[in-house]
């Protein structure tokens, strides 16, 4: 059985920033026929994008899909809000995880597996401000780390 191939379109770079990302799944999305071809020019924006569970059902809302401009009457809202399509019993754990212990759901990454757009949702917890300056600061640590070895290997 041959490997199904993946192409990352859009990832959420500040979610890693803002949140400790705790565990992450892999959802299906649902979509219609202009949206797959606006994806596949690249044309979304997950950074306001947040999930939310109501009535045992995973929505993604705050995903901007840029309208495909061959769509015409086609076209959907670009900012409407799309189910995501998980195992119920997944759906009811992170339910369960996110009410009690304030957690958030997060998209991280959108990405067509073979030829389905695959989302991955990150179990996020909020990062205070002091864990954002020490993150940037190991950051910049490793950089200057690594510009030194550099700078020694010429």
């Amino acid at each position: 059985m041959a490997k199904e191939s993946t192409k990352t379109i859009a990832q959420n770079k500040k979610a890693h920033h803002d949140y400790f990302v705790l565990e992450s799944f892999e959802t299906g999305i649902e979509l219609c026929g202009t949206e797959v071809k606006s994806l596949r020019q690249g044309r979304v924006n997950l950074k306001d994008a947040w999930c939310t569970i109501e009535d045992g059902e995973l929505w993604v809302k705050g995903m901007h899909i840029s309208p495909y401009e061959q769509g015409n009457i086609f076209n959907r809202d670009p900012l409407r809000v799309r189910r995501l399509l998980m195992h119920k019993r997944e759906i009811m754990r992170l339910f369960g995880t996110v009410k009690q212990e304030g957690y958030s759901l997060i998209p991280l990454s959108l990405y067509f597996k073979g030829s389905r757009v695959k989302l991955q949702l990150g179990l996020c917890k909020g990062k205070k401000l002091y864990d954002k300056r020490s993150d940037m600061a190991a950051k910049a640590a490793k950089r200057d780390i690594e510009r030194a070895i550099k700078e020694k290997n010429r």
